[in-house]
């Protein structure tokens, strides 16, 4: 099959998208900037990773935070308790994996044979009870006031990568080659990384496997396939990753919190990138999770300076004041729905025109 207009359009925005964030320090160096793309990277992962579950093999699960927020706690209580270094965030990052590993196993045996709904609202009381938990331990996750740690040396700003002749800093187009940048490369390639590993996973033979339970689960099993082993297996992988995810947030922000890793808010968030961008393709999450957390930095930044531009205009300035910005992001998100109902990569990978 050729491919289409459509798709290699969608591979050029995400090829625009990843040169972007490869470059972002040296593209945009206040500090904003270069915290909207740390969080880019990291949602791209998250939401990836719930793609693999919802848009892959079909399964609408809410638990998706808790595993993020396991490898965000494990790392944060670690690097509390030993201080800073890369032991802590590689233990804490394992004892992540470890504990959702086992919650995913668990919730896959004991669960994935129950349908739909029912599935998901079984997710949901387990994230509840991990938000719950985080906020009652308060001796070990900080309670509702989180923890707040030092990153390894590496990351420090005071940690000089390169220096010129006389010791000093060295700057490349403007950008202090120091523990700041190293930290927001950690984040980038580890993103890349793993974001490559899923990649890989859904153009193997078992990404073939996934997307046939979710088309007919009944003639998958019909023909051989060990249908709840794949769907408890993919969950694992999902949690996995989610968890990898949370790790590398955790030692990027240098503080973690019930806010901050198990929110629900940020399982609304994941759901609205993964809609918005497009379930079943990898590039989906991509799309939808730059355009949500650009929207959400930026959009009260862009209705204030239309409500400046518009004020001798009756009635416009207090519709585009910037108080009403969750407003406006929901009838955006509206509208993408409306036109793009695959979200904007499966919208446009199926409509374009063959060559």
């Amino acid at each position: 099959m050729k491919p289409t207009y459509g798709s290699i359009g969608v591979k050029l925005v995400v090829l625009l998208i990843a040169a972007a964030l490869l470059f972002a320090p040296f593209l945009f160096q206040d500090v904003r900037s270069i915290e909207v793309a740390a969080r880019i990277c990291i949602f791209i992962v998250l939401v990836a990773s719930y793609d693999l579950l919802i848009g892959y093999t079909g399964i609408v699960s809410f638990a998706h935070t808790m595993f993020f927020g396991f490898g965000a706690y494990g790392a944060a209580i670690l690097l509390k308790q030993m201080g800073p270094g890369w032991a802590p965030v590689v233990l804490g990052g394992l004892a992540g994996i470890a504990l959702s590993l086992v919650i995913a196993v668990a919730i896959g045996l004991l669960s994935l044979r129950v349908k739909a709904i029912f599935f998901a609202m079984i997710t949901l009381a387990a994230a509840s009870v991990a938000l719950v938990l985080a906020s009652q331990l308060s001796h070990l996750t900080g309670g509702e006031d989180g923890i707040t740690y030092s990153a390894p040396d590496l990351f420090k700003p005071a940690t000089k990568l390169l220096v010129d002749a006389e010791g000093k800093v060295l700057k490349i187009a403007g950008v202090r080659m120091n523990g700041k940048i190293a930290a927001y490369y950690f984040v980038f390639l580890s993103s890349a990384v793993l974001f490559g590993l899923m990649l890989r996973l859904v153009g193997s033979p078992l990404g073939t496997v996934l997307k046939a339970i979710r088309e007919n689960e009944a003639r998958a099993e019909a023909i051989g396939y060990r249908v709840v082993a794949y769907r408890t297996f993919v969950f694992c992988i999902s949690a996995v990753v989610a968890s990898l995810a949370g790790t590398i947030y955790a030692v990027w922000l240098k503080y973690t919190g019930p806010e901050t890793a198990l929110s629900f808010d940020i399982m609304i968030d994941i759901l609205l990138m993964v809609v918005i961008g497009g379930m079943g393709t990898m590039w989906g999450p991509v799309i939808g999770a730059t355009l949500l957390v650009i929207a959400q930095y930026y959009l009260r930044d862009l209705m204030g300076a239309a409500a400046e531009a518009v004020s001798s205009v009756p009635l416009l300035p207090e519709l585009l004041n910037p108080d009403r910005w969750l407003f406006w992001l929901g009838i955006l998100f509206i509208l993408l729905v409306y036109f793009f109902p695959k979200g904007i990569a499966g919208t446009a990978m199926e409509k374009g025109v063959r060559q």
